[in-house]
């Protein structure tokens, strides 16, 4: 308890009400009410620019990192053999996917002298700098994001093994496809699962910061390309020491991934099947 007050609810309530102040870490608050949250929506563009790049870095990178887990997952569960070796394998860039060295490596992946370029020319194509390209840039950390799939795949494939072979077997005496096995069986048994899932990498997706630090040098990338909001969140509080008006837009974040956690769990209950 003394751990949750003092170094969790204590600074949250601290930032609360600095949200409303003007504060530079060099001086005393001062009271400015909603001005920062007033600042945030009518005069910063440089802001929505962030929660546009946001939006879409979540709207994309988790659908498809999710989609791309339970694929694995699947091939997975079919009893390959060394099964314990390629679920670590899979599992490893979880562990180290949001570091600063797996960061700085995939700057160099995809660099104009990198990897990705080195590979291309083997073909004749003629590469380019694709985390300096404003129309690629966001999508070198969106297959970053993807490539740490290994966290929701162990659970999906956790939770694969808890299906009853018995639904697969009647559905196959009864002429169903894998495809309508798949449907009608599997994603509905995996239903809870999915929505686990899905809250947990969205979470992890809207606090994303290292890899947009790291691969755009902290200037959030060419036009803003890679300008996450908590990386815009980090330029306004630790480089401009607007400790104030980053505060403002902490808790704006934290009310956005609480209103999107509730839409979540409100909408559940039209496609999530528990056992009762």
């Amino acid at each position: 308890m003394i751990g949750f007050f003092v170094i969790t609810l204590g600074p949250m309530l601290y930032s609360l009400y600095l949200s409303f102040t003007d504060f530079s870490m060099l001086a005393a608050p001062e009271w400015v009410g909603f001005d920062n949250y007033i600042k945030l929506f009518t005069n910063d563009p440089k802001y929505l620019d962030a929660v546009r790049v946001t939006l879409v870095y979540v709207l994309v990178s988790v659908p498809l990192q999710l989609a791309f887990a339970l694929a694995v997952a699947m091939v997975l569960n079919r009893g390959l053999r060394g099964l314990s070796l390629y679920r670590s394998v899979y599992y490893l860039p979880s562990l180290i996917g949001a570091s600063v060295a797996v960061a700085v490596l995939w700057r160099q992946m995809f660099g104009s002298n990198g990897l990705i370029n080195q590979i291309l020319d083997w073909f004749g194509i003629e590469g380019m700098s694709w985390i300096g390209n404003p129309e690629t840039a966001l999508g070198t950390l969106v297959i970053l994001n993807v490539w740490t799939f290994g966290s929701p795949m162990v659970i999906f494939l956790a939770a694969l093994r808890q299906v009853p072979q018995y639904l697969y077997e009647a559905a196959a005496v009864d002429g169903i496809s894998r495809w309508g096995s798949f449907r009608h069986i599997t994603l509905p048994m995996l239903s809870p699962i999915v929505l686990f899932n899905l809250i947990l990498q969205m979470i992890g997706a809207f606090q994303a910061f290292t890899p947009a630090f790291v691969v755009s040098g902290g200037t959030g990338g060419p036009v803003n390309s890679t300008l996450f909001y908590t990386l815009y969140l980090y330029q306004r509080g630790f480089t401009g020491f607007q400790m104030g008006y980053a505060s403002a837009m902490a808790w704006i974040l934290f009310v956005v991934i609480a209103l999107v956690t509730a839409v979540n769990f409100w909408f559940s209950k039209y496609w999530v099947h528990y056992d009762d």
